[in-house]
């Protein structure tokens, strides 16, 4: 699949603002399932100084200082990516000797930070851990596949799936309480619960691109899970679980927060009202494309 996305963003003031440092992770990634072909960023007004930086989760981001004082901000991301289907993880997966739940001192170092619970004191939250040991139980085989296929019934029949435009993803304690969340929520959920039981995983936000297409486009959240012989493998516990090539990933942050598609200050002497729209559009081909350029210009600069 091809596609061709673009994502704008439009502040106004009611007054002129003078606008401080800004974080945009817009950057769809580039991996052996999903290619990058070119990605445009233009800003409005035009940053006075801007980088872009590799994030600890090797996710780019670019940074963004402003002189002077507007009375709006818009942001374009034009990006061209190409995606082909996943090999099954069945075929893929290394034999599993041990059952669930995993040891810490089983992992490989480097993924122990995707083991860790949200917790400020790195623990696990413990509603998630009962979910998890239920799935677990009715997994019949205490294997990961087995227990992510019934990780995602528990989760469905549990907590219902609401759109929920504003502020950071719940905890998961909180969203199995109130039965009710948005995909970032219950992201959350599926991520503790698979860690609590040695499972490394991580939050991911990008595009989904269902089909049909929705009267609107949103950004989406879904997970992704660690397996030996498959590596790092999507799953959505607010769609149908394993995911396809119609996903496209844009960031893997050790914070859900870090994931914001823009984030930034503005400041005034005065009291000052702000409004804020979006819009995605998407051009999707189905043809596998053809042989991605590697060559250096196959990548466009941010502008």
């Amino acid at each position: 699949m091809k596609a061709t996305i673009i994502h704008n963003f439009g502040y106004t003031y009611d007054r002129s603002v003078e606008l401080g440092s800004h974080r945009f992770c817009l950057r769809p990634r580039s991996d052996g399932h999903q290619r990058l072909h070119s990605f445009i960023l233009q800003i409005i007004p035009h940053p006075s100084k801007q980088f872009t930086l590799l994030s600890a989760s090797n996710d780019e981001v670019i940074r963004a200082w402003f002189s002077g004082c507007t009375d709006r901000l818009t942001i374009k991301a034009t990006s061209q990516v190409s995606t082909c289907p996943y090999p099954p993880i069945a075929e893929c997966i290394a034999p599993v000797d041990k059952p669930l739940p995993y040891a810490l001192s089983d992992r490989d170092r480097s993924l122990e930070g995707y083991t860790l619970g949200w917790l400020a004191n790195g623990q696990h939250d413990y509603a998630a851990v009962q979910l998890a040991q239920e799935a677990l139980m009715m997994s019949g085989d205490h294997q990961p596949l087995s227990f992510l296929s019934q990780l995602i019934v528990v989760i469905k029949e549990r907590i219902s799936y609401s759109l929920r435009h504003t502020g950071p993803a719940w905890p998961a304690g909180r969203t199995i309480r109130e039965g009710i969340g948005s995909c970032r929520d219950l992201a959350m959920v599926f991520i503790e619960s698979c860690r609590s039981i040695g499972l490394p995983a991580r939050f991911v936000s990008g595009y989904h691109l269902v089909e049909p297409p929705p009267e609107r486009y949103e950004l989406h959240a879904w997970a992704e899970v660690y397996l030996p012989g498959a590596g790092w493998r999507g799953f959505d516990p607010s769609g149908t679980g394993e995911i396809n090539q119609r996903y496209i990933a844009i960031s893997t942050p050790s914070d859900p927060i870090k994931a914001a598609a823009v984030q930034g200050t503005y400041s005034c002497p005065t009291a000052v009202k702000s409004n804020f729209n979006w819009n995605i559009t998407v051009d999707v081909s189905p043809e596998a494309p053809e042989a991605p350029d590697e060559s250096p210009d196959a990548l466009l600069p941010s502008q």
